[in-house]
């Protein structure tokens, strides 16, 4: 089964969720800002996906700069909190599967977390090829 941390107002994660519902793999959704994070499942992600806290930070389309957490020595515990009280600025899709967890950007990232790879193309919605089997075949 693969989970995906999933936010539906990003492109990215949109078409990470692309990829892997074309592989046909079974699969979870967690709307993420829905149900929010505890303390231990951001460390346990950010752990087996080999992040730190500061690299999961979301810094761009979030409230980073207005809370201050781009600013010099801010700490690990300080962006935790803020991470749990704003689960927006975990920087996302994060995916997991038996082969590992990867914060999936670019999206074409996940491909290396599927056992299946997805029988037809797959085009993002910005029209960019996010895969495609033809390709394979010629390499």
């Amino acid at each position: 089964m693969i989970v995906i941390h999933h936010n539906p107002e990003c492109g990215t994660s949109r078409n990470v969720l692309r990829l892997i519902e074309a592989s046909g793999e079974a699969h979870s959704v967690i709307a993420y800002l829905e149900t929010g994070w505890t303390r231990a499942q951001l460390l346990g992600l950010f752990a087996a996906a080999g992040l730190s806290v500061r690299a999961a930070l979301r810094e761009t389309k979030s409230p980073a700069a207005e809370l201050g957490l781009l600013e010099d020595g801010v700490g690990d515990e300080a962006l935790l909190e803020a991470m749990l009280a704003y689960p927006v600025l975990v920087n996302r899709p994060i995916v997991c599967s038996a082969k590992g967890v990867k914060l999936c950007r670019p999206s074409r990232t996940v491909l290396g977390l599927l056992d299946q790879r997805p029988a037809s193309k797959v085009v993002g919605e910005d029209g960019e090829v996010l895969f495609d089997p033809a390709s394979l075949s010629r390499a």
